[in-house]
């Protein structure tokens, strides 16, 4: 049986993030940070702070970003949203996912702040799959 605490196992382990489409991102920003108390970052986002309960001296965050409506960001998928799931092992995942049949749309990239994949579920919604550094 696998070991699913095991660091190395390829899979996701939360979620780094909602982004979706608005008409108007700028008002609807403004709307939500006087209404709801949401502090909009520098990127244009809200970020959502927790610890890991495994790994309690260790913060992660969730981003609320909203998109002008269009943006290229979230293409192929024609869907008004695109969901960021935080993985472990994203090269092992991705093999994984390859091994499967699942569309992988681009090639790992890292940043200063992880890395990044993007893929294709079956109902044609874009997912985003990033692994914190």
């Amino acid at each position: 049986m696998e070991n699913n605490s095991d660091e190395t196992t390829p899979k996701v382990t939360g979620i780094g993030g909602i982004f979706f489409f608005l008409d108007n991102p700028k008002e609807t920003k403004d709307w939500y940070a006087k209404n709801l108390g949401l502090e909009i970052n520098d990127w244009g986002s809200a970020s959502f702070e927790s610890r890991n309960l495994n790994k309690p001296d260790q913060i992660e965050s969730t981003q609320w970003c909203p998109f002008k409506k269009g943006d290229e960001y979230f293409s192929p998928s024609k869907k008004d949203f695109m969901v960021n799931y935080r993985v472990q092992n994203i090269e092992g995942l991705v093999e994984k996912l390859k091994s499967n049949g699942v569309t992988i749309l681009d090639d790992i990239e890292t940043y200063d702040y992880g890395k990044f994949v993007h893929i294709m579920d079956t109902e044609g919604n874009k997912i985003e799959l990033w692994e914190p550094l």
